[in-house]
């Protein structure tokens, strides 16, 4: 199963740090979503883009989970060579994650 058949996801950027909002589509999918979908696991999947810890917190009354992926977009939209700048595509690539089980 990936994240894809349980959520949608939003990015946005803060200097060279992704943010990546997970929202699922319904509570059998959020508590799915946050016992399974670990900060490790998002580190994981990005690899060696990311360029320090990946943290995750939970959206105050919400249910939705925000990923902190520091160094992925190479300094920011300013000084990033990359086509993305911004990392709206890489939502869809943590959308392709495949969760544990």
């Amino acid at each position: 199963m990936r994240v894809d058949d349980l959520a949608d996801a939003r990015a946005g950027d803060k200097g060279g740090t992704l943010l990546l909002a997970v929202l699922p589509r319904g509570e059998a999918q959020w508590r799915l979503l946050r016992e399974q979908l670990t900060a490790e696991l998002v580190g994981r999947h990005f690899g060696s883009l990311v360029g320090g810890t990946v943290t995750r917190s939970e959206v105050p009354g919400l249910p939705g989970l925000v990923f902190r992926l520091p160094g992925v977009l190479g300094g920011g939209v300013t000084a990033s060579t990359a086509l993305d700048g911004h990392g709206k595509t890489l939502s869809y690539y943590l959308l392709m994650l495949e969760l544990p089980g």
